[in-house]
């Protein structure tokens, strides 16, 4: 991360370059799935069809008992459980773009607060509030502006051209503006 770039919410530096279903276990669940349940879904129609075409062929009720059992519960078997596990490949999915928007939420709401805090702490002239000395009441202390020393005091007032009997805080050590 460069100096001048933002912070981001879901950014490691140390990860750049390594694999990416590598320590992502909820991508790797979603493929390993998604693969399950797309090889077992046909999977189980084509033993089915095998089920049927030997059930169709055998002329013996108890020969085609067991086509229907092999062939149909089995196949029935493999194509509900790989249904599901498609479906639970596509929640994953749904929770990793969910995960993923939540991280570019956040990254707006970071970039949204920088920008809000800068524009707060400038005046039209682009000088920082924050900075600009200022003096508590009839004090003979100057201070920043958003000093923690006096951020509650109401009667602040800009320090003039003379400021040479004021003190400096020791706090927040402003200094005087030109």
């Amino acid at each position: 991360m460069t100096a001048t770039s933002l912070p981001r919410v879901g950014e490691s530096s140390s990860r750049s370059g390594v694999a990416p279903l590598k320590d992502n276990y909820y991508a790797l669940l979603q493929v390993v799935l998604f693969w399950a349940g797309a090889i077992m879904l046909p999977l189980g129609i084509v033993v089915i069809i095998l089920g049927w075409y030997g059930a169709s062929k055998s002329p013996y009720q108890w020969d085609q008992l067991s086509y229907v059992i092999s062939g149909g519960m089995l196949g029935l078997g493999l194509t509900f459980v790989g249904g599901f596990l498609y479906f639970g490949a596509w929640l994953a999915r749904i929770a990793a773009d969910g995960r993923e928007s939540s991280k570019r939420l956040a990254d707006t709401l970071l970039v949204l607060a920088e920008v809000t805090a800068t524009n707060a702490r400038t005046d039209e002239l682009g000088h920082d509030v924050g900075a600009i000395p200022v003096v508590a009441g009839d004090g003979t202390t100057m201070h920043r502006r958003d000093c923690a020393l006096i951020a509650h005091r109401e009667d602040l007032t800009p320090v003039g051209e003379s400021n040479a009997h004021l003190t400096v805080c020791r706090v927040c050590r402003p200094t005087a503006r030109r």
